[in-house]
């Protein structure tokens, strides 16, 4: 289950990232450190909020120290930070800077991908990163970068294939998209086809039904568009979590 849950993480691609402002409570152990870090750190890689960015910069770096039980977490979470700094040193024109960002990603996540504890959000931290990033580096590393983000979905598809139909729209979308494109991307055309029909029979009605279909209609539209991150896990948001916990009083 501790896989299934981390497939949530990688999708506060569509947190509406303004909700959070307060000081997220890092000593509260009841919360995730993803739920502790998610929509600062999206705020960031979707709107350019660097002061919210810099402020889930700084709590990785807190909760490295207090929560060392979750370093493989925390650093698949410095990997994407370090990418998306990587990313903007890229665009800024500055190479020495991207190349440096760019290592220190590539080790935070390979020593992630080692830790063996505290890593349920580990693949869909690299594998939605990756799928986010891949075409905004230069060209030259695009294709690994999208070939990790395939191996990182793989590991969530093996999780989750046996009980894909029972899960909640999120996750089933998250997982079988995330497939499809990097299987597409990674040039694995037949597997991507399969992966646009299992959302087809088993999303149909959803957000993410229209995107297939447009898929299967022009399969080379998939390198300019993302089926990814097409509803919001609400219930993982701070606020909601730390409403909830209010209610139940804990």
């Amino acid at each position: 289950m501790r896989v299934l849950k981390g497939a949530l993480l990688a999708c506060g691609l569509v947190v509406v990232t303004s909700a959070q402002t307060a000081e997220p409570p890092l000593n509260d152990t009841r919360l995730s450190v993803h739920t502790l870090l998610r929509e600062d750190l999206f705020a960031g890689f979707l709107d350019n909020n660097m002061t919210r960015f810099a402020r889930g910069e700084k709590n990785v770096a807190s909760l490295l120290e207090s929560r060392p039980d979750q370093k493989a977490n925390l650093l698949a979470w410095r990997g994407g930070i370090e990418m998306y700094r990587a990313v903007l040193a890229h665009e800024g024109g500055k190479p020495a800077e991207f190349e440096t960002q760019y290592a220190s990603a590539k080790q935070d996540f390979a020593e992630a991908g080692k830790v063996s504890a505290g890593n349920d959000g580990v693949a869909p931290i690299i594998g939605g990163v990756d799928a986010m990033f891949a075409d905004r580096l230069p060209e030259k590393h695009r294709a690994a970068a999208w070939q990790q983000s395939y191996d990182s979905y793989a590991i969530l598809w093996k999780a989750q294939q046996s009980q894909i139909e029972q899960l909640p729209v999120h996750m089933k979308g998250e997982v079988l998209s995330g497939m499809a494109q990097s299987a597409q991307r990674t040039g694995r055309n037949e597997e991507s086809a399969q992966f646009v029909d299992k959302m087809l029979t088993l999303l149909a009605g959803t957000s993410y039904e229209a995107d297939a279909k447009a898929w299967k209609a022009n399969p080379a539209s998939a390198a300019k568009s993302n089926l990814t991150c097409k509803t919001c896990h609400g219930a993982g948001r701070l606020q909601a979590r730390l409403n909830a916990l209010s209610s139940a009083g804990k």
